[in-house]
């Protein structure tokens, strides 16, 4: 009778999606403010040139959190699947596995960005006048890959022990020291790139702390160091249910190195030259990724209510949390559609001086790229629904769409019949593309009879 002494199974949904959502979407967003406290500190005292090294920097931290997604939210996942069904001696060990595969991929990749840097940042279409800026920026923060993947991906560990609060003061304590330690090396000592690394490597070990200590005391089972040793029925059913999430991570990679070399290329034939687009589009992308952290917030914290609920076969209430997740969504993506359409120029503004010409670029990007970021809340929530409930499948599907299939290939071939501006339209003709084909699977999903179990007179 465990699933009725659970609160996952009997507390009013709308409550338990407050409880684990906001706590999610605070972590979410303080995780993007480590790299836009970076920004500002850089922007305003390097320049055009430090914020285009940021960015050229930025698919590293996208391999980082696709690791802890693939880990975290995979073993998040099949650990309240597991509770749901009544089984708690076996859901312990996806728990163990994921934090040993989290550990082991942080540590491989920093050693890969470390070994293969200078190959890698020219792959990721830097300038050569950002190269070094981004040099030394990716080999301090390198360093700090482990405690980033840890963290990020043992914060879905922690929330699905029923403790979201904790998830999000981990991140929070981190972001926190974060800017104080960047105005400190950036302003005061005056450090410059390799300052605002090293207060992001210092604010992600503390972070990393918190977690560790927390999966020490585990509220609803007690992990063991046998549950530590990887096998291979744990630690693959961890990985195919935290695939999707994965993929849409490294689509997000694939399209950011691509999108930086098509910058590169275009923008040195175009007014902009080679640095200033690739400049913009930084502060513009983590800009953004503030705004989809409150939506992959929303998502996350609809992830312990779905599976532990399918788990237990209370559909009704899964569909609900869906639904519940879903107007939330969209009650937030009109805010950001607006405040992205009145007031690009004052918060490209806010990450430093640049010419007349990057303002001109960043206002027209900011608002092209993003017109159709109304209807963007749709494709995590629903990926992550089908992720969350066991169907890896569908949610790899619908996480590729924007990203794979509809982005890479336009950014490919608009950019060659109408130049720099062919990327810019590549954004709200892949958002629109995508969310057709999310809303149209997760309506034949939610259609399904059990979701919506038959009134007894």
């Amino acid at each position: 009778m465990e699933e009725k002494l659970n609160p996952l199974g009997v507390l009013p949904v709308g409550k338990l999606l407050k409880k684990f959502a906001v706590p999610s979407i605070i972590a979410m967003m303080v995780g993007a403010v480590y790299n836009i406290v970076d920004q500002f500190f850089i922007g305003h005292s390097i320049g055009e040139l430090g914020n285009a090294a940021t960015n050229i920097a930025f698919p590293f931290v996208i391999s980082c959190t696709s690791l802890a997604l693939l880990f975290g939210i995979g073993g998040a996942s099949a650990f309240n699947l597991t509770m749901g069904e009544g089984d708690k001696e076996k859901a312990v060990y996806y728990v163990g596995n994921s934090i040993t595969m989290l550990a082991i991929a942080g540590i491989v990749l920093s050693l890969i960005a470390e070994i293969f840097l200078p190959n890698l940042l020219i792959i990721f279409g830097s300038p050569a006048n950002v190269y070094d800026y981004a040099k030394t920026y990716t080999r301090i923060t390198a360093l700090g890959f482990p405690m980033l993947i840890l963290t990020a991906g043992g914060a879905h560990l922690v929330r699905a022990d029923g403790s979201p609060t904790y998830s999000m003061l981990c991140n929070i304590s981190g972001a926190v020291l974060n800017i104080f330690l960047d105005a400190l090396f950036v302003f005061v000592l005056g450090w410059g790139m390799a300052g605002a690394a090293l207060a992001t490597i210092i604010g992600q070990y503390i972070s990393a702390f918190l977690v560790i200590r927390y999966l020490v005391h585990y509220k609803t089972v007690k992990i063991e160091a046998k549950h530590l040793v990887p096998r291979l029925k744990y630690f693959g059913r961890n990985a195919s249910l935290g695939t999707a999430s994965f993929f849409n991570q490294i689509a997000m990679m694939v399209v950011q190195i691509i999108l930086n070399n098509s910058l590169k290329y275009y923008g040195a034939l175009s007014v902009y030259g080679e640095s200033i687009p690739i400049a913009c589009v930084g502060i513009v992308s983590k800009v953004g990724q503030m705004f989809f952290s409150v939506i992959i917030g929303i998502s996350q914290g609809l992830q312990p209510i779905a599976s532990f609920n399918y788990g237990a076969k209370q559909f009704d209430r899964v569909r609900k949390a869906v639904i519940l997740a879903l107007s939330a969504g969209g009650v937030m993506s009109l805010f950001a559609f607006a405040i992205f359409q009145i007031f690009p120029l004052q918060i490209i503004k806010f990450f430093g001086k640049g010419s007349d010409v990057y303002y001109e670029f960043a206002v027209k990007y900011f608002r092209i790229y993003f017109f159709c970021i109304f209807i963007n809340f749709v494709q995590p929530i629903i990926s992550n629904f089908f992720n969350s409930t066991g169907r890896p499948k569908r949610g790899m599907i619908l996480s590729l769409t924007r990203q794979i299939i509809f982005l890479i290939p336009l950014l490919l071939i608009m950019p060659r019949f109408f130049g720099i501006d062919g990327i810019i339209f590549t954004g709200p003709i892949a958002d629109s593309l995508a969310a057709a084909v999310t809303i149209t699977m997760g309506f034949i999903e939610l259609k399904k009879p059990h979701y919506w179990p038959q009134k007894t007179a």
